[in-house]
């Protein structure tokens, strides 16, 4: 009886709902809780409203009902609220700040979203700017999943290398605004032509695993999506001096207009970082720039963004024989005064973006990069013939060798368009992107001898090699998420490229590396879904594939041209299945205290066939020969948490545990007589082994407090397990774990003279531990000696080391 009643009341009170007029009006603020004057509010079916002065809008006369509400605002993210009005309403909207819409099409093009049912993790600027003490990206990068990172010189500045589910820099792509970063010819990206990029960094986002469609190189193990600084509507000048261990110095200055006419922006950075480095001589001298000019008008944007590294360091790549590690950790072999690497890259990139309403937009940029530098070494007891120089005839005696200073040069230039087209349709149930990219690259390497003990018919700078490459890469992608309830949502993603490559010329070794086009046509598929619990909780998972060309040296490294070369170096294929949940929670309570809360669990499978990988074989010159093998995997589980107690106390954690296998591997080793000269081979088996690089358990962990208001005190503590130097899993051959702790302490202030000024330290290792983080091997064996001898070279990192920094805000 009392359900027949509550029926009949709703369906009397119907008509009085439906006739009725209600009024829904609220206010538009920025994260500083300042009124956005200005803001675009649009009610379905109504005629949209601008905020007034005080950022407040009101509609009235609404008939009860549902509606959604859309806030707008230049620079700043959009939100979409549903309303249920059924008595008279008051919203509160806080927009956040975002980049201008510049470039800002094909970067979401290529970004992965809570739609998208891949693995990612956003790292945004406040983050960046915690973190940011002059290291290099990869160091910032350090606490996010999966990510081992380490450095040449031992302190982080210089030449550093990252590894993401044990993929290196070559298996991860890297765009700038969705413009490729990676060489497109051994597929590496050079963080020490760019640096201090990341005070210029609005936000970074990686993915792991195959991720979704982007330009340039494949994305093998990751991808690593950066935004330059977005608008900021007002003007500001910001200066960051700091000094540290192993004489490390850092100073930058920046400055912005701001909004001039509501229309023009410029920011400018310039950069100097410089280090002694904790290995020996391992100097480094890094100079930068970034400059970003832009026109901002109502429905499009137009943005020139260049920036630039020029790099001097002192080279430590040879790493230090196991042997010396207990005795000098900091030796380095290399000791003639000017052994360095000199280089400069500069970046030009045009974007222009287009709104075409409320669902459809379009956005492109042209770019253009040209780098060139050398590095130089010196040489001793060099056959003249080996660098195309005749033998000195002195009298009776013939001259065949010398001591020498040689140079090696890469100068190339690297161009291209990127493009990308979003709809959005009226349901809000489907949004689609047609995007890609199309670019060029023209490089040329060669060698010159600037100075030789006995120079005979030769010339200063004589050029004794010289080759050069052109490949072009075109991909063009289709991606669609399709909402199909409140609940459940698809996605899918198809890409297709093509790779053309070709070389001409001889190498260093003098040996021949012409190469007629190589061509290749790679088709990647992706698709998922994503449930959703609640607002809080949602479910995903996915599956892509993705295939990747082989690089320059699996062609010049091999002894064969043409047809045969390209035979050998066949193109190397990825299965990635990812599953996960995430929980995202805020303004809860927990014990009577605001918390905030996320969690983040994922499943990965990563299936190669064809991986490319080193195995021990030698060209006829000695180089070594990556080796295609056909069933390789990685799989694993990774884990990411935070909670945060009313700002004051925030604990995050992340961990992988993986599998990292390679299936029926053979290892070549080579038997060399009293001449070196490789008599025999032998040939060790492996049903199943351990893939190279790649820690079974990654941990990272941060507690950040903050006793009082603007004094923050973080600890972090980063784990890795051992990692084997080559593909045989023996421990003579073998990284040792490590864990080591950090601790940054920062305060900052807001005087009524400046508009921030803060203190900052990082002691880095504050355990002291001795650990190295990378390495490389070699093996040999000798004729009537059954004795395997194992050459183990590593990178140790410092030990406890400091930075100490001054940040002005004006």
């Amino acid at each position: 009886m009392s359900n027949f009643l509550r029926a009949l009341a709703v369906f009397m009170l119907l008509p009085a709902f439906a006739f009725a007029q209600f009024s829904l009006s609220g206010t538009v603020l920025d994260a500083e809780n300042q009124p956005l004057s200005g803001a675009s509010v649009q009610l379905s079916n109504q005629k949209g409203q601008l905020a007034d002065a005080s950022g407040n809008f009101n509609f009235t006369n609404l008939e009860a009902g549902n509606y959604t509400v859309r806030v707008t605002y230049l620079g700043f993210e959009p939100i979409t609220e549903t309303v249920a009005l059924f008595t008279d309403k008051t919203l509160s909207f806080s927009l956040q700040k975002s980049t201008i819409r510049t470039g800002e099409v094909v970067i979401t093009a290529t970004r992965a979203n809570d739609k998208t049912g891949t693995t990612f993790t956003n790292v945004s600027k406040e983050e960046i700017e915690e973190r940011n003490f002059g290291q290099d990206i990869p160091y910032l990068l350090e606490q996010t999943p999966s990510v081992v990172v380490n450095s040449d010189a031992g302190a982080g500045v210089g030449y550093t290398g990252i590894r993401i589910r044990g993929s290196d820099i070559t298996l991860i792509n890297v765009t700038v605004n969705g413009v490729p970063i990676n060489d497109p010819e051994s597929h590496g990206a050079f963080f020490v032509n760019m640096p201090d990029l990341a005070s210029s960094v609005q936000d970074m986002q990686v993915q792991r695993g195959v991720g979704t469609s982007t330009n340039g190189a494949a994305a093998f193990g990751a991808s690593l999506n950066i935004r330059t600084l977005g608008l900021n509507r007002d003007a500001y000048v910001e200066a960051t001096n700091g000094y540290g261990s192993f004489n490390t110095w850092r100073h930058t200055v920046s400055f912005g207009t701001g909004l001039i006419n509501d229309k023009f922006t410029i920011d400018a950075r310039l950069s100097k970082i410089s280090s002694d480095g904790y290995v020996d001589r391992a100097t480094s001298d890094l100079k930068s720039y970034y400059l970003a000019t832009g026109y901002h008008g109502k429905t499009g944007s137009l943005k020139f963004v260049t920036f630039s590294g020029r790099e001097k360091t002192y080279q430590a790549w040879n790493g230090i024989p196991q042997d010396s590690l207990k005795t000098n950790r900091t030796f380095n072999s290399l000791a003639y005064e000017n052994e360095t690497d000199n280089y400069q890259q500069d970046h030009y990139q045009l974007h222009y973006s287009k709104n075409f309403g409320s669902r459809f937009d379009l956005g492109g940029a042209f770019h253009f990069t040209r780098g060139r530098g050398y590095y130089e070494q010196y040489k001793e007891n060099r056959k003249l013939a080996n660098y195309g120089i005749e033998p000195l005839v002195l009298g009776d005696t013939t001259i065949a060798r010398t001591d020498l200073i040689q140079q090696k040069w890469l100068d190339n230039y690297f161009y291209g368009a990127t493009f990308a087209a979003n709809y959005f349709a009226p349901s809000e149930r489907l949004t689609a992107t047609l995007g890609g990219g199309w670019n060029k690259y023209l490089g040329d390497h060669f060698g010159e001898v600037i100075w030789a003990q006995y120079a005979s018919n030769s010339n200063i700078r004589h050029r004794y090699y010289f080759n050069d490459a052109v490949k072009t890469d075109f991909n063009i992608f289709a991606r669609a998420n399709f909402q199909a309830t409140d609940k459940l949502g698809f996605f899918g993603d198809l890409q297709y490229r093509t790779i053309g490559y070709e070389i001409e010329g001889i190498d260093d070794n003098g040996v021949d590396v012409t190469m007629n086009e190589v061509n290749y046509n790679f088709f990647n598929p992706k698709a998922g879904l994503t449930y959703a619990l609640n607002q809080n909780q949602v479910f995903y998972g996915s599956f892509a594939v993705g295939n990747r060309e082989p690089v320059r040296s699996d062609f010049t490294d091999q002894t064969m041209t043409g047809e045969t070369a390209q035979r050998n170096a066949l193109p190397e294929k990825m299965l990635n299945w990812e599953a996960g949940y995430r929980l995202r929670g805020q303004n809860a309570m927990l014990f009577g205290t605001k918390t905030r809360y996320t969690l983040d669990a994922n499943l990965f499978y990563m299936d190669y066939q064809n991986q490319l990988v080193l195995t021990g074989q030698l060209n006829d010159v000695g180089s070594p020969l990556r080796t295609n093998i056909k069933d390789s995997y990685r799989a694993g589980v990774e884990l990411a948490g935070m909670l945060n107690l009313n700002e004051r106390v925030e604990l995050s954690s992340t961990l992988t545990l993986s599998r990292n296998k390679i299936q029926n591997y053979t290892e070549t080793v080579y038997v060399y007589n009293e001449d070196y000269v490789p008599e025999a081979i032998i040939e060790n088996n492996y049903s199943e082994t351990n893939i190279s690089f790649s820690p079974e358990v990654i941990s990272a962990h941060k507690l950040e407090v903050q006793p009082l208001k603007g004094f923050k005190v973080a600890a972090l503590y980063k784990t890795v397990s051992k990692q084997f130097l080559d593909n045989t899993s023996s421990e003579d051959r073998m990284i040792n774990g490590y864990g080591v702790m950090d601790l940054r302490l920062r305060y900052t202030l807001k005087p009524t003279f400046m508009r921030e000024l803060e203190f900052a330290l990082l002691v880095n290792n504050v355990l002291n531990r001795k650990y190295e983080a990378n390495g490389y091997t070699f093996s040999e064996m000798y004729s009537g000696d059954a004795t395997r001898y194992d050459y183990n070279y590593y990178y140790p990192q410092a030990t406890r080391n400091f930075m100490v920094s001054v940040g002005l805000k004006f």
